[in-house]
């Protein structure tokens, strides 16, 4: 019996632990409606996880009333989020509470290959944790995003082609080596539904897609509160979904993919001659100075990922569609257009579809998600500098 009362409050401190990694903050009534505690059972354990320096709580008001606000202790380590894209990287710095301390973004070349790249993005871990003081000791994990999609099991590419140079990379294992600390790798999309879904705009919602468009599209998909992968990780590739069966051989080896269409080769080209050479930034700013010709390709981006959006949501019947990337940040010039191709299309719902609505955490929704997602692999419960009294005494 004792060994039964003791595993359950084994695993209702756990429960608690994991919902403050989760959301990086909540008031202890938060907590009972997340774990599905009581208060008092709540109570105590915060009470045990602050005397063990795993938790710590400050006073806070939440709907005119004073409450106790729980994050996990500063004590107990740090993570690294680092995004790679097609042509940027990000990397974090992040304490357990989610709350970021430093971070870099470092510009990459085209087609930029697997060992040069993940060797910055180690030195660039290693800088930021000198840059706040600390060091290798302190980071419990690394979450990393790449715009591919990603085997849940192996953590490898699962589609060859789609991002050069880095088919058949073991990828956790090539940073593991260099950090010699776990890393978990995912889809960048996926990152940014995580995000979203846990600290952005989509948390009131159980069901969700979270999209982005910036040199492709994707698509993160939320469902029951949990990110949904698909047996190959292939779950909301939507930048390989066919939109023109005419159209142009995709990376991914088809022909007319949603990618070929509004991917950033397809944006830039018909402004060639009218405006010559142009990045993606540069349509961005244009299009939100007014340019008449960055705002119509902008606007015919979004109703084409507004059309594929709608066949996704028809199956899915999210409650919500949060848009990020680059593309979002034109603001009603891309988000309209999509609004628009999505309520006609979604001809089940009589109330026009779910919601649209930007991404709230904007361009960083992806870097937040791989802090989350190192977090989400964390056990704080094993940190190296706890003695073997202090676990005992648990």
């Amino acid at each position: 019996m004792a060994r039964t009362q003791s595993s359950l409050r084994e695993a209702n401190r756990s429960r608690v632990v994991d919902a403050v990694k989760k959301y990086g903050s909540l008031t202890q009534v938060e907590l009972a409606g997340a774990t599905g505690l009581s208060a008092a059972t709540v109570s105590t354990i915060v009470k045990e996880l602050v005397a063990s320096e795993v938790v710590e709580v400050r006073n806070t008001v939440r709907s005119g009333r004073r409450a106790q606000l729980v994050t996990l202790s500063h004590r107990v380590g740090l993570v690294a989020g680092v995004v790679v894209g097609y042509r940027t990287m990000r990397v974090a710095l992040a304490d357990v509470a989610h709350e970021v301390l430093a971070e870099q973004t470092l510009p990459l070349p085209a087609d930029h290959r697997s060992d040069t790249s993940l060797d910055r993005a180690a030195l660039l871990v290693v800088d930021l944790l000198e840059r706040v003081g600390s060091t290798l000791d302190d980071l419990l994990g690394i979450g990393l995003g790449i715009p591919a999609p990603v085997h849940p099991t192996t953590g490898m590419i699962s589609v060859r082609g789609v991002l050069r140079g880095w088919d058949s990379v073991q990828i956790a294992q090539v940073l593991e080596k260099r950090l010699a600390r776990p890393v978990f790798v995912d889809n960048d999309a996926n990152l940014g539904a995580l995000a979203e879904s846990t600290m952005g705009v989509g948390r009131p919602w159980r069901d969700m897609v979270y999209v982005s468009v910036s040199h492709g599209v994707g698509a993160g998909i939320v469902i029951g509160g949990t990110v949904h992968r698909g047996v190959d990780g292939t779950a909301g590739e939507i930048g390989h979904v066919q939109v023109d069966p005419a159209g142009r051989i995709c990376l991914c080896g088809s022909r007319g993919c949603l990618n070929t269409v509004v991917g950033l080769p397809a944006l830039l080209e018909p402004l060639q001659t009218s405006h010559g050479n142009l990045s993606l930034r540069d349509v961005v700013r244009l299009a939100g100075d007014d340019d008449p010709g960055c705002r119509e390709i902008v606007a015919d981006a979004g109703e084409r990922v507004g059309a594929v959006i709608a066949a996704l949501a028809t199956g899915l019947g999210p409650q919500g569609v949060v848009v990020g990337g680059e593309l979002a940040e034109t603001g009603e010039t891309f988000l309209a257009p999509l609004r628009a191709a999505l309520e006609r299309r979604t001809v089940l719902n009589q109330a026009g579809g779910p919601e649209v609505v930007p991404a709230a955490l904007g361009l960083r929704a992806e870097l937040v998600g791989a802090v989350a997602l190192a977090l989400q692999h964390t056990d704080v419960f094993e940190r190296p500098d706890r003695t073997d009294e202090e676990m005992a005494g648990r």
